[in-house]
């Protein structure tokens, strides 16, 4: 006999996220490395125990929304603030299955823009205390490269 589930896929990812409360819950150190020509840093560039020079080192929540993340990281570097700057997000991590880092792009955010991204939070893209996040920032007026979710067809 064969057991068929009714739990269908959009229900499983609308699992709810668990409220953090800031008061109480301590802040995670968020290793965040940026570029400013719009390409995410080479995974080799992780190898070894190195890692890219470019990096900020900021405490939060992992109920932290991209949003949240674009604006701290535009009070570092004011080039950012201008309106039409792109800002893409990735989650570096372990590649547990063989030696090195692994790459997942988790969305992107745009000054003085909303988009669908902004309200996505660390804790929703499945990211782990250890994990790095990796910015590619494109200046407004240059597009940014072709990301492998966005398909041309």
């Amino acid at each position: 006999m064969a057991v068929e589930s009714r739990v269908t896929q959009e229900e499983i990812k609308k699992e709810p996220e668990k409220p953090i409360d800031r008061e109480k819950t301590y802040p995670l150190l968020l290793r965040v490395f940026t570029t400013n020509n719009g390409r995410h840093h080479r995974m080799d560039e992780f190898s070894r125990g190195n890692v890219p020079s470019s990096e900020l080192q900021i405490y939060t929540w992992m109920d932290a929304t991209l949003k949240e993340l674009t604006s701290l990281v535009k009070e570092v570097y004011p080039e950012a603030r201008k309106k039409g700057t792109h800002f893409n997000f990735a989650i570096v991590f372990t590649d547990l299955k063989r030696p090195g880092y692994r790459v997942k792009e988790i969305g992107s955010t745009m000054s003085g823009r909303k988009g669908t991204d902004d309200s996505m939070t660390l804790q929703s893209q499945k990211f782990q205390i250890g994990d790095y996040l990796d910015i590619a920032i494109t200046p407004p007026n240059r597009a940014p490269p072709p990301s492998s979710r966005m398909r041309p067809y």
